[in-house]
C-alpha cells in the first residue's frame, strides 16, 4: 500500500519505517530540512535499538523516502498518518498546533481519490471530528486560492490509531504489538486500516510466530482515543502504587522486591510495572496522565486517583535526597556521582527524567553533581545540561564522589567493576534507584548499599 507519514519524531519515524519493512511504500515527511537532509543519508535522528539499521535496509530496497514536501506525501499517500508531537501545555491539556497545522496542509493538498487520514499522535479526546473539520477548512482555503466554488468534493476518513511503543523497544512492540486499536465510524477506513496491518496481525514479522493473531480493538473515534490515555493512565498509577508501598516497607522493615514478586503473581496483578524507584518519567505517561485529568476537569469531574499517582511520582524523586542525606548528612561541599540520565535505558530521551530533578535538587542543596550515561556521555547530549559534569566513563565518575546515584538500569551498569569504583570514591556510598544492582554483590564490592523499600 501507498502510506504517508507525516513528522519523524520517535511515533513518526518508527512507524514509517516498520510499515515499509513489512512491504509498504512509504514517504516520510517532515518540515525540518537538515533532519530530511540527515535521513536521507542513512542516519537516524533518534536512538532506538534496530531502528538505524531497518531504516538503510528500506531505503536500499526503495521502499523508504523522505522529504520535506507535504504535497508529493498526500499525494502519494492512500493512507496518511499524522505523527507530529502534542507536547503538553504549563495548564496540563495538549498543544494540538501542530496536528492542526498538518491537517490543514493536508486539506490544501487533497485532490481526486480516497484518503484515509489517521491520528498516530496523542490526541485530546474527541480530536477525530476536530481534525475533519482542519482538513475540510484545507480544502476550503484551498478551492478559495484556485477559484474554485460550491461543494467541497475531497473523500477522506479519519481514523484513531494510537500507539504503545515503548522507548528503547518501539521496533520490536511494532512486529509484536499485544494489539492494535482502530477507531473510526467508517468501514471502509477501517477495512483499509486492517488490510496495511494484516502481516503484523499474523504475526508474519513477529518473534513468535505461532502465536495466535494479533487482536484489533474496531471502535468509535473517541473510545479508541481514551484506550490511549487510560492505558498509559493506568501504568503511571500501577508505578505510583508500587512506590508507595516501597515506601511503607522502609519503615515497617519489609522489602519491597519480594511483595511485588508475591502480589505479581497473582494472575489479576501481574508482574510488569511493579518495579519501585525513582518514578516515572518521559515523554508519555508525563503528558497523558495531565491530559486525561485536564480532559476530566473540563468535564465537571475531578480524577482524584490520577491526581493522587502524580503527587506520589514527585514526591518520589525526593526520596532518593532524603537517602543521601541520611547516608551523608550534610550534602553542601559533597560530590554525587549519577549513573544514568535518561529516564529509562535504551532511549537517549530526556524529557521529564528524574535525573533533572535530582541535578537541581542536589545544586540547590549545594553539592557537585557529576553524571555518566552510556548514549548521553558518548552523544554530546550532556553538553545542553546545567549543573552536572558528565564524565565519559564510569572511573571518572566515581573518582571522588562521596555516593553514587543509580538512576538509570541500563544493562551496562551490571558489568562495572564496583570494586574499583569503590576504591576511587571519598566514601563508598551507593544509592540503587532501581533496585538493579546486586546488594550482595555491592557490598562485598565495599560498598553501603542503600535501595528503595528494602
Amino acid at each position: 500500500m501507498q502510506v504517508c507519514v507525516i513528522g519523524t519524531g520517535y511515533v513518526g519515524l518508527v512507524t514509517g519505517v516498520c510499515l515499509s519493512h513489512i512491504g509498504h511504500h512509504v514517504i516520510c515527511v517532515d518540515n525540518n530540512e537538515e533532519k530530511v537532509k540527515l535521513m536521507r543519508s542513512g542516519q537516524s535522528p533518534i536512538y532506538e535499538p534496530g531502528l538505524s539499521e531497518l531504516m538503510k535496509s528500506c531505503m536500499e530496497a526503495g521502499t523508504l523516502e523522505f522529504t520535506a514536501d507535504l504535497g508529493y506525501g498526500v499525494e502519494h499517500g492512500d493512507i496518511l498518518f499524522i505523527a507530529v508531537g502534542t507536547p503538553a501545555l504549563p495548564t496540563g491539556d495538549s498543544d494540538t498546533r501542530y496536528v492542526e497545522a498538518v491537517a490543514k496542509g493536508i486539506g490544501q493538498h487533497l485532490k481526486d481519490g480516497y484518503k484515509v487520514i489517521v491520528n498516530k499522535s496523542t490526541v485530546p479526546i474527541g480530536s477525530g471530528d476536530w481534525v475533519r473539520m482542519i482538513v475540510l477548512d484545507g480544502v476550503a482555503e484551498r478551492q478559495k486560492v484556485e477559484g474554485g466554488s460550491g461543494e467541497i468534493t475531497a473523500k477522506f476518513d479519519v481514523v484513531s490509531n494510537p500507539e504503545f511503543l515503548r522507548e528503547g523497544s518501539a521496533v520490536y512492540d511494532t512486529f509484536n504489538p499485544d494489539r492494535i486499536v482502530l477507531g473510526s465510524n467508517s468501514e471502509q477506513a477501517i477495512a483499509q486500516m486492517k488490510q496495511l496491518y494484516q502481516p503484523l496481525v499474523d504475526r508474519t514479522f513477529a518473534a513468535e510466530p505461532d502465536l495466535p493473531p494479533v487482536p484489533v480493538v474496531a471502535t468509535d473515534l473517541n473510545s479508541a482515543e481514551m484506550i490511549k490515555y487510560a492505558a498509559n493512565s493506568f501504568l503511571a498509577t500501577k508505578i505510583s502504587f508500587i512506590n508507595e508501598i516501597a515506601n511503607i516497607c522502609d519503615r515497617v522493615g519489609a522489602d519491597v522486591t519480594q511483595v511485588a514478586k508475591g502480589i505479581g503473581l497473582d494472575s489479576r496483578i501481574g508482574t510488569k510495572f511493579l518495579q519501585a524507584g525513582l518514578g516515572w518519567g518521559g515523554s508519555c505517561f508525563p503528558k497523558d496522565v495531565s491530559a486525561l485529568i485536564h480532559t476530566a476537569d473540563d468535564y465537571g469531574y475531578d480524577a482524584e486517583l490520577l491526581k493522587s499517582a502524580v503527587t506520589v511520582n514527585k514526591r518520589q524523586r525526593l526520596i532518593t535526597l532524603e537517602k543521601l542525606q541520611h547516608e551523608l548528612k550534610i550534602l553542601k561541599g559533597k560530590v554525587i556521582g549519577l549513573l544514568g540520565l535518561t529516564f529509562k535505558p535504551d532511549t537517549d530521551d530526556m524529557r521529564d527524567a528524574p535525573s533533572l530533578d535530582l541535578i537541581e535538587q542536589l545544586n540547590r542543596l549545594g553539592a557537585k553533581v557529576k553524571a555518566f550515561d552510556p548514549i548521553v556521555s558518548q552523544t554530546g547530549i550532556g553538553q545542553g545540561l546545567t549543573g552536572v559534569l558528565v564524565e565519559t566513563d564510569v572511573e571518572r565518575l566515581a573518582d571522588g564522589c562521596d555516593a553514587l546515584v543509580l538512576v538509570t538500569d541500563w544493562q551496562q551498569f551490571a558489568q562495572i567493576d564496583y570494586g574499583k569504583l569503590a576504591s576511587l570514591m571519598s566514601t563508598p556510598v551507593i544509592i540503587d534507584g532501581r533496585n538493579f544492582l546486586d546488594r550482595q554483590a555491592a557490598e562485598a564490592a565495599g560498598f553501603r548499599y542503600v535501595g528503595v523499600g528494602h
